[in-house]
């Protein structure tokens, strides 16, 4: 997931797409379901293909995030929009519970 602020600044994003290429973001409000298309440039970084752009997104929204080349997807995930301070952000902290079973599987070969 993708952390993003509320804001008009431009907003750099760092992701390890299927393809070292794209052309297009598209960004869909999960709520509204209101879809955004940006035509943007994209840069080859260590791995990652970023981007810096200004996003329109407003706080405690969920977002769907599709990058394109062209037509063809080269990265999903999803962007939350905060107004925290993104260093101190987490998500479910401390909510965390090891898993226990009582079951006892055997494989035998």
């Amino acid at each position: 997931m993708i952390i993003l602020k509320e804001q008009i600044q431009a907003q750099t994003i760092n992701f390890i797409p299927r393809k070292m290429e794209a052309t297009t973001i598209v960004i869909r409000n999960e709520t509204t379901k209101e879809i955004v298309e940006i035509d943007a440039e994209f840069v080859f970084n260590n791995y990652y293909l970023q981007t810096t752009n200004i996003f329109t997104l407003k706080e405690n929204t969920f977002y769907n995030l599709k990058v394109l080349n062209n037509n063809e997807i080269v990265y999903l995930d999803k962007i939350f929009c905060t107004n925290q301070t993104i260093s101190d952000y987490t998500v479910n902290e401390n909510q965390y519970v090891e898993h226990t079973t009582t079951n006892e599987y055997k494989i035998y070969e």
